[in-house]
């Protein structure tokens, strides 16, 4: 009966909504991603005009500041392998967020060319592990007590990063036109830090109030594992790499689409806004749906129509021409990150199971080498095809990645 399905779906999702209420683990790892999010997208549209117009480099060099983020993924497979090996996920997430306060303080002092970049691929680089170290955390705990809506839970954690990236850019704009490129990347820093605050300092926690976690020792003796064999790691590197596929048409969108639409189509301000801002509103109207619709058709099945969606959103951005084509592209990008963002984590650490904040690691940082690459694409593509066709290039990329994900979802690595 479709009438009693419904009601059961949408009392499973209230259900994950009171666990995050109630559980302060999950409470407290809510509002450090909100800060965490918040931060990041306030100086990630910034970055550029910072480097350009406070240490005047020219463009070409500012656009070769997104390499750095290749050293990211390096930095959270390490951090994760010593997490999964000592269980101290939370302590390193401390560790983690107070190095990316720093290197955010110290790129707002920053007056050598040089400085922003060793900065950014040195220490930022492991400011992206504190992320993952929650997920972990979280991931033991909903594992410890059994939770039957433990992917719900993990979503709505989700989406507070994702509130934070709805925000950021706003407030990191407005910070930077009235007080500087520097005092905006300083406010990202405190951001970073006050990640640790909500968290508080036990190193580990029960989510559920009022119950017994076992002692210090039985929890890292249970938490403790082998660093995964290469082989072991292939279904998560291969469901990675696709990831970064979707993920590689953001760079290109963010740096080309705002000039797209005010050079060339001649869009209105306020128009403009809304075709940018409409995207994270989709997404976060999405990602609790994702989840429902998951547990009727599978995880992966899901992935293969969100990879699409990529597929006809940049078609609509290459060519349509208009205001309608570049809202409907917008809301189609909504999808794809309604889709990944609620379901990518869960999907990486259910393939590799036994190293979860490895796994957890592995994944997040994956989107600093898509922006990298699609960074770098973006550079050539643009000199090649020019606008509106160079979003033919992540077109393309997500039909890899659709092919991909449909090939995989059919193979025993699936995930439901």
């Amino acid at each position: 009966m479709p009438s009693a399905l419904a009601a059961a779906e949408v009392a499973t999702t209230r259900s994950a909504a009171r666990s995050v209420w109630a559980a302060p683990l999950y409470r407290r790892a809510t509002v450090a991603l909100f800060l965490s999010g918040l931060g990041t997208s306030a100086a990630a549209p910034q970055i550029t005009l910072f480097l350009v117009n406070d240490l005047h480099v020219s463009l070409t060099t500012a656009g070769l500041f997104y390499l750095t983020n290749i050293t990211a993924p390096v930095a959270g497979y390490l951090i994760g392998a010593r997490s999964d090996r000592s269980g101290n996920r939370l302590g390193l997430f401390r560790w983690c967020a107070l190095a990316g306060s720093l290197g955010w303080v110290a790129m707002a002092l920053a007056d050598q060319v040089w400085m922003p970049f060793v900065i950014s691929a040195v220490v930022l680089a492991f400011s992206g592990a504190a992320g993952s170290q929650l997920f972990a955390a979280v991931h033991d705990d909903l594992q410890a007590t059994a939770s039957p809506v433990a992917a719900g839970v993990v979503s709505i954690i989700r989406m507070a990063l994702t509130a934070g990236w709805v925000v950021g850019p706003v407030l990191g704009s407005i910070l930077a036109t009235a007080a500087g490129s520097r005092v905006m990347l300083a406010a990202t820093g405190s951001c970073a830090l006050a990640q640790i605050v909500p968290m508080g300092f036990a190193r580990t926690g029960s989510a559920r109030p009022g119950a017994h976690p076992a002692s210090a020792s039985e929890v890292q003796a249970e938490r403790i594992v082998q660093r995964p064999k290469l082989r072991e790691m292939l279904p998560l590197l291969a469901f990675t790499g696709l990831f970064v596929f979707v993920y590689a048409g953001e760079p290109i969108k963010y740096g080309y689409l705002p000039i797209y639409l005010r050079d060339d189509m001649h869009l209105p301000t306020a128009v403009s806004g809304a075709v940018i801002g409409i995207q994270p509103l989709i997404e976060l109207i999405l990602m609790p749906v994702a989840v429902v619709v998951a547990r009727r058709i599978g995880m992966m099945h899901l992935m293969i129509l969100g990879a699409a969606f990529g597929v006809g959103a940049n078609l609509c951005f290459a060519l349509t021409g208009d205001a309608a084509g570049m809202f409907a592209g917008q809301i189609l990008m909504g999808g794809v990150w309604g889709v990944f963002a609620a379901l990518g984590i869960i999907v990486a650490q259910r393939l590799l199971p036994q190293a979860i904040a490895t796994a957890s690691a592995v994944f997040m940082s994956s989107t600093a080498i898509a922006s990298a690459l699609g960074g770098l694409a973006a550079s050539l593509g643009v000199s090649v095809l020019g606008l509106p066709h160079v979003f033919f290039a992540p077109a393309l990329c997500g039909l890899i990645a659709t092919s991909g994900i449909a090939v995989m979802s059919r193979s025993r690595f699936a995930v439901r």
